[in-house]
């Protein structure tokens, strides 16, 4: 009988996934389904990314790549840090891996004793806590609600910070919720942080030219320079170029701990596709003006999104400042009776409107945050009209309790 690790029963399966996989089951099955649960670009890699692969291909060489990268990708995200973020890393100061999760990894793996804690605002990505987990530390969850913007307070931060604290794990501009830290925010953040030295930041950048209406991207180790030798700047190619497949991430932080991160990745899977990395360059380094284009695209779904999910009885939207995902209450709709069952949670609300609509939504327990659910609009926008529609129908065909 196979003995499956303790490891890995500390850990739950991703929400995200578990509700794409359902998705795709149902429309195997003729269902017409409008799955908004991943959180992926609907826009194509730039062409210039895909001959930059294709030149690379061609041009042959594709031994293996030294594990932290390829000497000039390395050079070109030390750029791109000085460049966009005023963030100067050395050459040993960059590693690249497969994607951003295995960024984060890394840095668990190489950090993490049995107990260590780390503290993530709620709603959070669905994998950080469960990564932590992973590795044996302990997940201290920080509820930011709806009520601040889901934004973590610095008041709520300093009392979250124990003698066991190993991390600070924030992402800006967020997944789940869209929510965009402020440099005066970030700033309240980082000073919190000055009087505990034994704690890393972990800033998760990875939306960071997603934000909208004029504000102003902040990064904890540029707001506050006395953290950069404590701070971890992760990044990628993903969603800003819709790179997701090509499985390109990268950060910047403290030589020994980029260095620990590399021992890690040489004894697990070593370098990142040599082809991936040379389309990284180009996106990294060519042409950039289209990225104001999608930014607006996604602007205009946004205000569409929310202004629908507004109409629905028993939902209410705040309308984010960046990413390209909303995450609206549910709670109206709670306590109310679908099919003769009483939906009690946000999971509840999500099955049954996948059952009666067809409609893939993702629900705010795996967020860490329930009575919430999370929509991506990187969707066709006709597709995200239809979806509300229907939300909208699913919504008004509840019943109330008897009483």
């Amino acid at each position: 009988m196979l003995k499956i690790s303790q490891a890995l029963t500390r850990i739950k399966p991703s929400a995200t996934i578990a509700a794409t996989r359902r998705a795709r089951e149902l429309k195997a099955q003729g269902v017409s389904v409008i799955a908004l649960s991943q959180g992926e670009p609907d826009f194509d890699t730039p062409q210039h990314v895909k001959e930059a692969a294709c030149a690379a291909i061609m041009k042959g060489g594709l031994t293996y790549p030294p594990v932290p990268g390829l000497p000039e990708l390395r050079q070109a995200i030390s750029r791109k840090f000085e460049r966009e973020n005023g963030l100067s890393y050395a050459f040993d100061e960059i590693i690249v891996c497969s994607g951003g999760k295995q960024v984060i990894s890394n840095a668990l793996l190489a950090t993490l004793d049995a107990g260590d804690e780390v503290v993530i605002p709620a709603p959070y990505w669905v994998s950080y806590p469960e990564m932590v987990s992973l590795f044996g530390g302990r997940p201290v969850i920080v509820q930011a609600s709806a009520k601040n913007g889901f934004k973590m307070t610095a008041e709520q931060l300093r009392a979250a910070i124990t003698p066991k604290t190993r991390w600070l794990m924030l992402n800006s501009p967020s997944n789940p919720s869209g929510a965009v830290y402020s440099p005066q925010e970030m700033k309240a953040l980082t000073d919190v942080l000055l009087d505990f030295p034994h704690v890393m930041v972990m800033a998760d950048d990875i939306y960071e030219h997603l934000i909208y209406d004029d504000l102003h991207f902040a990064t904890p180790a540029a707001v506050e320079p006395r953290l950069k030798d404590r701070t971890l700047t992760v990044n990628g190619v993903s969603k800003a170029y819709a790179m997701t497949g090509w499985r390109i991430g990268y950060a910047g932080g403290p030589q020994e701990l980029v260095s620990a991160m590399e021992k890690a990745q040489g004894q697990t899977t070593s370098g990142s596709s040599v082809p991936a990395q040379r389309a990284a360059i180009a996106a990294l380094e060519g042409e950039q003006g289209y990225l104001a284009d999608r930014l607006s695209s996604f602007r205009e779904r946004r205000d569409v999104v929310v202004s629908m999910l507004n109409e629905a009885e028993g939902i209410t939207c705040l309308l984010p400042q960046g990413a390209f995902y909303v995450f609206p209450s549910c709670e109206g709709a709670l306590g109310k009776v679908f099919n003769g069952r009483t939906l009690g949670t946000s999971q509840d609300f999500t099955d049954a409107l996948l059952d009666s609509e067809g409609v893939a939504l993702v629900h705010g327990e795996g967020f860490g945050l329930p009575g919430h659910f999370r929509i991506s609009y990187a969707s066709d926008m006709a597709d995200l009209q239809e979806a509300c529609l229907r939300i909208q129908r699913f919504c008004a065909g509840l019943k109330a309790l008897a009483a």
